[in-house]
């Protein structure tokens, strides 16, 4: 007996919700309306290409449950291209040398072939080569998928021969829209009131799949005649979901860039909201502290210096409790630099000093403040004429102690903020004293 062929199994085998409402026209794709709108670049591209141009290669970057695969797909139909999907996770160059085989045939023929590289950011460097010369030559258009940043994860090479464009996750408007779709075509409406309902919204962080995995599930353990399911309830039904965090890729950079931002905007709650992300993201609380000693230093400094020494004692407080107790003195140290007076002059200063050493190369310090340990070294003149400040009536001498053939450099400029206010007195005080000084 001849077993029956994968189309009938396919046939019979009921596909996920996600899958029975995937979209079969670019316009039903929803919450991408900057790329899919009447003046969308996805939708210029396609109507470009029904008019005999050539397709460009593509990047689509964003979050899962954003439509990537689903765009690749109706691309291809629309602009009159074979779809073929590889997968850089399953999939390598023996796939991919099959792949290209059919698309030298369809070649001949006139025919295009839309070549869709789901996770593409998984291909290592010499398999992101490989597709070089078969994107060059145009042998495929190229639309690959990924949730990481193209700039770290795709080689310059690739990613110069390809557009990308940026999927946005999806907003409360796009996932209601997806619900209504669900509910449309299940004919039934999901029975949950409006709290569960916001709930399942937040759960699915911007992810349609997973909102429609979510609806399937709640629809499948309903019964006619029971009252709506609260969150409570639902929490039952659903498993929780963590929120989208990946400690080695763009969320890892992301999340701490926005803690950083709020932080220097002396938005203490912004910047506890962050830092809880974090947290629930699973991150190491030493990178967090790691970075908040950073900051003390680059976006405090002289204006609050107790603020390098907070750091290191939460750093050292966290050692001692771990989490989650030790977590309570990062979140006391984010608040404490939240609203903390802000001066970068330190490091703007440091970063001058840097640039004049590199620039002036092998001055020598000023005779007169070196050493002179030996007989030779102080008939060379060393230390002739240094005089020692604590020897003055202020206790500051104002001789000079950049190289002789240097001009004086002003590298460091305190701001009008928290205790550097007072160091800018002294500055000042002391740079009076230099021009008063009589000239030598």
């Amino acid at each position: 007996m001849t077993p029956p062929s994968s189309s009938l199994f396919d046939a019979k085998r009921q596909k996920p919700l996600a899958e029975r409402l995937r979209p079969l026209r670019l316009d039903d794709v929803t919450g991408q309306d900057h790329l899919l709108g009447a003046d969308g670049k996805l939708k210029r591209m396609v109507e470009a290409a029904k008019s005999g141009q050539m397709m460009p290669s593509l990047i689509l970057w964003g979050p899962p449950g954003t439509g990537k695969t689903t765009i690749a797909r109706l691309l291809a139909a629309q602009a009159g291209l074979a779809f073929e999907p590889v997968s850089a996770v399953f999939d390598g160059v023996a796939e991919l040398r099959k792949v290209f085989a059919r698309a030298d045939e369809r070649g001949m023929l006139g025919e295009g072939t839309l070549l869709f590289v789901d996770e593409v950011h998984r291909f290592n460097k010499a398999q992101q080569d490989g597709l070089l010369p078969h994107v060059e030559d145009g042998r495929v258009t190229l639309v690959g998928a990924t949730t990481e940043n193209p700039s770290f994860a795709l080689n310059g090479a690739l990613l110069s021969r390809c557009q990308v464009l940026v999927l946005n996750r999806l907003d409360d408007a796009a996932l209601d829209r997806l619900i209504s779709r669900a509910e449309e075509g299940e004919g039934r409406k999901i029975n949950v009131d409006d709290d569960a309902r916001a709930a399942m919204k937040a759960m699915a962080d911007g992810d349609g799949r997973y909102l429609l995995n979510m609806v399937e599930t709640v629809l499948a353990q309903q019964n006619d005649g029971e009252a709506a399911i609260s969150p409570d309830e639902l929490t039952k039904v659903l498993s929780q979901r963590a929120a989208a965090f990946d400690r080695a890729g763009d969320q890892h950079y992301n999340l701490m860039s926005a803690l950083h931002k709020s932080l220097r905007s002396s938005d203490a709650d912004a910047a506890l909201y962050w830092l809880a992300r974090m947290f629930v993201g699973g991150e190491d609380p030493r990178y967090i502290l790691r970075r908040l000693v950073r900051f003390a230093s680059e976006d405090i400094g002289l204006a609050e210096p107790e603020a390098l020494n907070h750091a290191i004692s939460a750093w050292n407080s966290y050692e001692r409790l771990g989490s989650p107790e030790g977590e309570l003195a990062v979140a006391a140290l984010v608040l404490y630099l939240a609203t903390a007076p802000k001066s970068n002059a330190a490091y703007t200063a440091f970063k001058a000093a840097m640039r004049a050493a590199r620039d002036t190369g092998s001055l020598m310090p000023p005779k007169h403040i070196l050493n002179a340990p030996t007989g030779l070294m102080k008939d060379l003149g060393y230390g002739d004429g240094y005089v020692y400040d604590h020897d003055t009536a202020d206790g500051f001498s104002g001789q000079n102690c950049f190289p002789d053939d240097m001009p004086r450099q002003v590298f460091y400029q305190p701001v009008e903020r928290g205790f550097e206010r007072d160091i800018k007195k002294r500055l000042e005080w002391w740079d009076k004293k230099r021009r008063e000084k009589p000239q030598e």
